[in-house]
């Protein structure tokens, strides 16, 4: 990403007010994080391998864990001693976005 304008540190009250508008999204510890359930495992590593081209393409990668069906993604940025950045939210905004065009069938 060309512009490095989104890599600058947001303060707390920031981040409060901005995870208002992201459902579910907690910030503790200078991360923003969130759970997500699927199908079945190959539905998790999926959705991370399609995720994946859109980290690289804005230069953000998030941590990510998965335990079997739910994938917990932790978002901060590193080159900024690990807090919370504009490019966060972006990452967030476009994890919600895939999530939810996915249209998950769960039994």
């Amino acid at each position: 990403m060309e512009n490095n304008a989104d890599l600058k540190i947001l303060t707390p009250e920031e981040v409060a007010e901005k995870i208002k508008n992201f459902s579910s999204w907690t910030y503790a510890d200078d991360k923003i994080t969130k759970s997500f359930l699927f199908p079945a495992f190959d539905d998790a590593v999926t959705f991370i391998g399609e995720l994946a081209s859109f980290c690289n393409k804005i230069d953000h990668h998030p941590d990510i864990h998965i335990y079997y069906k739910k994938v917990v993604f932790d978002l901060q940025r590193f080159s900024v001693g690990g807090k919370v950045t504009e490019r966060d939210f972006t990452v967030a905004k476009e994890i919600e976005r895939l999530y939810s065009i996915k249209k998950y069938q769960f039994n």
